[in-house]
């Protein structure tokens, strides 16, 4: 299945880019305005948002912050890709919550390369709330509960057992721990990660919780 992109621009020729140049990876549905676009959200959110600041009837900033403020829609990257290119346009949408800014005139190229960063630093962001067993993590407050019981924890210790929970009773390898928690290009210990479970696997005991971290040999770890 296709990532969902929705691409709000005035601009007819670019329409017509987005489609051409977006079709063969991505399902991309554009819109002329903010009205039309809005419209469409209200049948299904896409998995990214291109964004034009210059737009018929509310501009890309006002669009921006509805959807940063919408209960189902403040999760979705936004990229913003506008001709204001200058430095303060940039810093009001980056402030005001967008994931990224592409000026024009862009590259095509480029273009989809920015979209394949942020959905997958997209999928890598902790859903708000995730439980398992008597493990509630809350990535809203930075809030884990276990038994009951609050556990603090640093924020790779969070990460982690979020990761853990959102996948519970599935291995998930090394590999895949390192690049979802530290990041793709970590160049660290690998006892790292062995050193966090430890920490982990101690607050969960002391919290009395029926949930426990499995070390699978020579692969990864699951929580069961």
């Amino acid at each position: 299945m296709k990532y969902v992109v929705f691409a709000v621009e005035d601009d007819a020729a670019l329409r017509e880019l987005y489609g051409y140049s977006l079709e063969n990876e991505f399902d991309c549905r554009c819109f002329c305005d903010g009205a039309s676009f809005f419209d469409a959200l209200a049948e299904g959110v896409p998995d990214i948002i291109l964004l034009d600041i210059m737009l018929p009837g509310d501009d890309g900033f006002a669009i921006l912050s509805r959807l940063k403020s919408g209960k189902d829609t403040a999760r979705v990257p936004v990229i913003v890709v506008s001709a204001k290119g200058e430095e303060i346009s940039k810093v009001k949408g980056l402030n005001m919550g967008a994931d990224d800014y592409i000026a024009k005139p862009f590259g095509v190229l480029e273009l989809a390369a920015r979209i394949k960063a942020n959905l997958r630093k997209s999928a890598k962001k902790p859903k708000r709330l995730i439980a398992y067993k008597d493990i509630v993590v809350d990535s809203s407050k930075h809030k884990i509960t276990a038994n009951g019981a609050p556990i603090q924890t640093t924020l790779k210790e969070h990460n982690l057992l979020c990761l853990l929970c959102e996948n519970a009773e599935s291995v998930q390898t090394r590999e895949a721990i390192f690049n979802a928690v530290w990041g793709d290009n970590y160049m660290g210990e690998s006892r790292t990660l062995d050193i966090h479970i430890k920490e982990l696997r101690k607050k969960l005991s002391e919290a009395g919780s029926q949930a426990a971290i499995q070390t699978i040999r020579g692969v990864g770890y699951m929580l069961t």
